[in-house]
């Protein structure tokens, strides 16, 4: 979005619509010029509201009294209905990192590309030579619902922008963030989710989770059996009721579910960046209201809480002064709305359909365009009669001899090209053309990463029959610290031996009833504090292989399920007080995309089926799968991807053990895999 003059940041919450209006001063710092809030008749979380008629209601009171024409404008969409994802790149010149990043998109969202409206910034530590990436996305289906609102009252925004991040660019602004900042956590605690975003060392990392001021409301309904509305009114003169001690009882738990869920995506992010070194929260958002909020929190997150009462770089002056301080805890997001539209955001991510900037761009020219039109006639008659003298006076002259020479020359080279064979048709290159063939067949990973979600989910099942045998130990089979996808052709090797230990039993199915099939070779980076952890291996991992060997509607079969190729990593013994060996953060990042988000629904559809059939092989008849002969080694951290179990911590001195266990899939269809099946019951009868 180019730079203006002036700009209307408009933040669309569920709460209220929230709107500021900023200018640029000659001395590069900006101004408030206007601001408002409208406040929803009803929060558009009330159960039974329409929530888009009652935001519909507050834009077009918005636009009837304040004046938003011939002025650009910028909104907001939340985080729990747009798609954030980060990721490091590998070393590359600058001018490649735009096609490396589009590849990076392909495999990070799991929609194509023309179904979703997406951009992305890159950022970059001056003490790390690694560039990282976030990929901020939304699906047009979305970005179109949210412009048609807009559109019915008269207005066309030029910039959409992810909530979360137009929170950071106004913090980051008003706060001078820079490299050597200390690490900051921005806590925007909204109606209906907090968004979580970390800036360190110049780097940013963001989530979104669905707890917010709605959950405090449920819970005052619950307890006193209130109406919505009155359970909301209650909520917000809590502490000014003569039950304000009952009232901050029923939403302890809301309190204690906020930082639980605030404490695990820190240590997703400490697993991530083990060397940041965050220092404080500094907390936005119309919840974050809620007396003893900040001081729950800074126990529980061992962090100093600040809340943002006053902006820094930001004020007005004037019989509104005071009214505009009383609002400045909800304004960060219209803040950094405004600031993108006046050109100075630290994240340019711009979400606005290019068709419909591009309109909006050739509609503001028009006015230019008649004198435009009038210019490009005067200078073309110009330039007529000037080609007109110039070419009778060139026809009057021959050609020149070092014209003639260079045509000679030309054909002479041209000559020699064909005879030397190198103007013919060329030949494909196998190795572009491999490149050019990763992104297909990626629907295989989420059948793949679902297996693993069953499996973890069976094995954590079998937990407590466990311990009734072999003494107690945590409530998880495993931890989950990374997987390895490898494929390779129809023909080639379907995935040796890396090792490891291994223990027989009946033969299932074996791999050489598919030599001609392509392979998936699978390798899981597990660690478990059960007694007795190799035991448990084998009895738990091995037999949910053998139970799944073949399932209808999944595109591949097991192999090799007559014994259990592992390896052993060694032990360790933990502390529970140690930060070092905190357990990872696996499920919940994935839990919310379940909750608010469409993107990723392979993976989400195959965790609700394992949880209702109680572990076994789940039926993915709706999915589809493309083979695909250059498909790379696809690997990472499995809490990126897996709907998994949120592992428990150790307790403090128990022994960890590290396997790393081995399976290798071949992809067959159904119909291929039944008459197989049925040419091995025949032999076996002869």
């Amino acid at each position: 979005m180019a730079s203006e003059s002036m700009c209307w940041g408009v933040e669309l919450g569920a709460s209220a619509i929230k709107a500021l209006k900023l200018g640029a001063t000659s001395d590069g710092s900006v101004e408030v010029i206007d601001f408002a809030v409208i406040p929803h008749k009803k929060v558009l979380s009330t159960p039974g509201l329409d929530a888009d008629d009652a935001m519909r209601v507050a834009i077009g009171q918005l636009a009837s009294q304040y004046d938003l024409e011939n002025t650009p404008i910028a909104v907001s969409v939340p985080g729990h209905q747009a798609f954030a994802r980060f990721a490091k790149l590998p070393p590359v010149e600058p001018k490649k990192v735009p096609d490396i990043v589009k590849f990076e998109a392909v495999q990070q969202i799991p929609f194509d590309l023309e179904e979703v409206e997406w951009d992305y910034q890159t950022f970059m530590s001056p003490d790390s030579p690694d560039i990282e990436v976030g990929i901020f996305a939304i699906t047009k289906d979305r970005i179109e619902r949210e412009l048609t609102l807009l559109r019915d009252v008269g207005l066309s925004p030029d910039a959409v922008n992810v909530a979360p991040v137009s929170a950071y660019n106004a913090m980051a602004y008003d706060l001078q963030f820079t490299e050597k900042t200390p690490g900051t956590v921005i806590m925007d605690v909204g109606t209906t989710s907090t968004d979580l975003i970390v800036a360190d060392a110049g780097r940013v990392w963001m989530r979104t989770f669905p707890i917010g001021g709605h959950h405090f409301t449920e819970a005052l309904v619950d307890k006193f059996k209130l109406s919505y509305a009155k359970a909301e009114r209650l909520k917000r003169e809590a502490e000014r009721s003569k039950h304000s001690r009952h009232v901050f009882q029923a939403m302890k738990g809301v309190f204690a579910d906020l930082a639980q869920e605030t404490q695990r995506s820190l240590g997703y992010h400490s697993s991530l960046h083990p060397e940041a070194d965050l220092k404080r929260i500094i907390g936005v958002g119309s919840t974050f209201k809620l007396p003893g909020l900040r001081r729950f929190l800074k126990q529980q997150l061992q962090l100093d809480v600040y809340r943002m009462d006053e902006f820094k770089r930001l004020s007005l002056d004037g019989p509104r002064a005071g009214e505009f301080g009383a609002v400045t805890l909800e304004m960060s997001v219209a803040y950094g709305l405004a600031l993108q539209g006046l050109g100075m955001p630290t994240i340019d991510a711009n979400l606005m359909p290019v068709a419909i900037m591009r309109d909006g761009m050739w509609g503001r020219k028009t006015k230019w365009f008649g004198m435009a039109a009038g210019l490009s006639i005067a200078a073309s008659a110009a330039m007529f009669i000037n080609w007109m003298m110039n070419n009778n006076a060139v026809s009057n002259n021959g050609a020149p001899p070092s014209i003639r020479n260079v045509v000679n020359q030309a054909n002479s080279l041209r000559n020699e090209a064909s005879e030397a064979g190198v103007t013919g048709e060329s030949s494909t290159d196998a190795e572009a053309q491999q490149l050019l063939d990763l992104p297909n067949g990626r629907e295989l990973m989420s059948y793949v990463v679902a297996d693993l979600g069953q499996l973890m989910s069976w094995s954590d099942a079998q937990v407590a029959d466990w311990q009734a045998t072999n003494g107690g130990g945590p409530d998880n089979a495993f931890e989950v610290l990374s997987y390895t996808m490898a494929y390779s052709k129809a023909g080639g090797a379907g995935g040796g031996d890396i090792g490891g230990g291994r223990r027989s039993v009946a033969p299932v199915v074996s791999q050489e009833q598919y030599p001609d099939k392509a392979k998936i070779k699978v390798v899981l980076d597990v660690q478990t504090s059960q007694r007795n952890a190799q035991r448990f291996l084998f009895s738990t991992v091995l037999p949910w292989l053998q139970a799944n060997v073949e399932r209808e509607g999944v595109p591949y079969v097991i192999l090799q399920t007559d014994e259990l190729n592992y390896r052993s990593l060694g032990a360790v013994t933990r502390g529970g007080s140690d930060r070092e060996n905190r357990s990872r953060d696996v499920s919940r990042e994935i839990g919310f995309e379940e909750t608010y988000d469409e993107f990723d629904r392979g993976a989400i559809e195959a965790r609700r089926r394992a949880e209702a059939s109680g572990g076994g092989g789940a039926t993915l008849g709706s999915q589809r799968t493309r083979s695909n002969a250059g498909q790379p080694v696809i690997t990472g951290d499995i809490d990126d991807l897996a709907p998994l179990p949120i592992p428990e911590n150790d307790e403090p001195g128990q022994e960890t053990s590290r396997f790393t266990i081995e399976w290798t899939l071949a992809i067959v269809p159904p119909e291929e895999r039944e008459g197989a099946q049925e040419n091995a019951e025949e032999g076996g009868t002869e």
